[in-house]
């Protein structure tokens, strides 16, 4: 690092913001997988 100079960033930030979208929509599928498994056991003991 030199004095009066700017360091440029290291990160991608387009990749990362693809990649926190890919996150996110998995995130959301295994959530939804969750609530049908709970909403199918909810069932299976009122059986």
């Amino acid at each position: 690092m030199y004095q009066g100079y700017v360091e440029t960033s290291n990160v991608n930030v387009a990749e990362e913001l693809v990649n926190m979208i890919q996150v996110q929509r998995a995130y959301e599928i295994n959530s939804k997988a969750v609530s049908t498994t709970d909403q199918m056991l909810q069932k299976l003991t009122q059986l």
